[in-house]
This record gives C-alpha cells, sequence and structure tokens, in this order.
C-alpha cells in the first residue's frame, strides 16, 4: 500500500547513490547479493538477541535492495537480476520471523509459523499474477519501473519492514505485533485472489468474445 509512495520519496536519492555505485564498476546484481547476505546476518543477530544489531543490518539490507534495481536501469535491466532479486527477497523476508522464533521459541515460535504461513499467501498471490500477467502483456502504471507484474495490497514491502522495525525495537512484543500483521497479511491475500481471479476471468472472456467474433466474420467470408 506505501510502496509506491516511499519509492517516489527516497528515488532521488536512490538515483544519486546509484550512479555513484555504478562509476565503480559494482553490478546490480552484486549489490542484491551483498544485501541479502547482510540481511541474513541480520537474521542470525535477532536469533541471538541482538535486536538492535540486526535492526542496523536489516536497514542496510533493504537499502541495498533499493539501490540494485536503480543501478540496473542505469544500464539495462534483465529478467535474470529481477528473477535473482525477487528470490533473495523473499528469503530474507522469511528468515526475520524465523530468527525471532529462534530467539525465544516459547514465546514467539506459534506467532512467527503463523506469520511465515501468511507470507506464503501473500507470496503465492503475488508471483501467480505476475507470471499470468506477463502471459496477458499486462502492465502496472502504478510501479512501471520493476521487472515484473507487482500486484499491490494493504501489506507489501514497505509495511514489512515497519514491522520488522518494530519487532525489533520491541521484541519482547513480537507474538503480538507478529499475529496483528499476519490478520493484515490475510486480508491482503483475499483481496489480490479475489481482485487476480476476477481480472483474469474478465480478460479470458474478453479474450473468447473476440475469438469467437473473428471466427464469425470468418465463417460469414
Amino acid at each position: 500500500m506505501l510502496d509506491s509512495i516511499a519509492i517516489q520519496l527516497i528515488e532521488p536519492a536512490v538515483k544519486h547513490v546509484a550512479k555513484r555505485l555504478q562509476a565503480t564498476g559494482i553490478t546490480a546484481n552484486q549489490i542484491s547479493l551483498i544485501g541479502f547476505v547482510i540481511g541474513l546476518v541480520a537474521a542470525m543477530c535477532i536469533a541471538f538477541n541482538e535486536f538492535i544489531y540486526g535492526l542496523i543490518l536489516i536497514l542496510i539490507s533493504r537499502l541495498l535492495d533499493a539501490l540494485d534495481g536503480a543501478v540496473a536501469r542505469l544500464k539495462q535491466a534483465t529478467d535474470a537480476g529481477g528473477f535473482l532479486d525477487i528470490c533473495l527477497d523473499f528469503i530474507f523476508y522469511a528468515s526475520i520471523p524465523l530468527a525471532f522464533a529462534f530467539a525465544n521459541p516459547n514465546q514467539n515460535a506459534l506467532a512467527a509459523a503463523m506469520l511465515l504461513f501468511c507470507f506464503i499467501g501473500t507470496a503465492s498471490s503475488f508471483l501467480a499474477f505476475a507470471i499470468l500477467a506477463q502471459k496477458h502483456q499486462l502492465s502496472n502504471t502504478r510501479l512501471p519501473k520493476k521487472s515484473f507484474y507487482f500486484l499491490g495490497g494493504l501489506t507489501e514491502a514497505t509495511e514489512t519492514l515497519l514491522f520488522f522495525i518494530l519487532a525489533c525495537l520491541m521484541p519482547y512484543y513480537f507474538s503480538y505485533l507478529a499475529f496483528g500483521f499476519a490478520l493484515l497479511c490475510s486480508f491482503t491475500i483475499v483481496t489480490r485472489v479475489y481482485w487476480g481471479f476476477t481480472h483474469l476471468k474478465a480478460i479470458e472472456k474478453h479474450t473468447s468474445f473476440f475469438i469467437q467474433q473473428q471466427k464469425n466474420n470468418h465463417d460469414e467470408t
């Protein structure tokens, strides 16, 4: 929900830093991998109850995640780079709830499991629609610079980052925060599945009607 706003706010600074990084010769894929490794180190810090260090590394990791796409677009964004970026992102997002479960299994494990369950729902609905959007050549005017169709929702990357920040600042309330965020993710899942299904159904109906019209015209001739 907040991704487009966040992108507009940070885009000038991100572009400026991206140009500096490009001049050093570092590639977008290398930035993606560095950001991912830092994200996993952040998860390890959280697992060992070093929440502030974990938070700092999460913020650095997400900054690099914003920079890799900007660096790629300065040259030429590739499908391979987009694929790598989204895979590493989803692994990172899953690692943080898991880390909180390790930090305090008795208190956090159930909430972390519930949140990971909802992450599967948001991720699968997101990626499934992206595949079919590519098939039907749909474009997202809201986030046109992304490698593929970004289906929106109540909980996107910005909201997830805010949740991670709150969880690191208030780790003893993780279970309450996680259950609350899982509820928001559930709303995202329902709306994505409903919107995606009805939208694709409408496209199929329109395509079938167009094909039938062409067939009728061909039969008449």
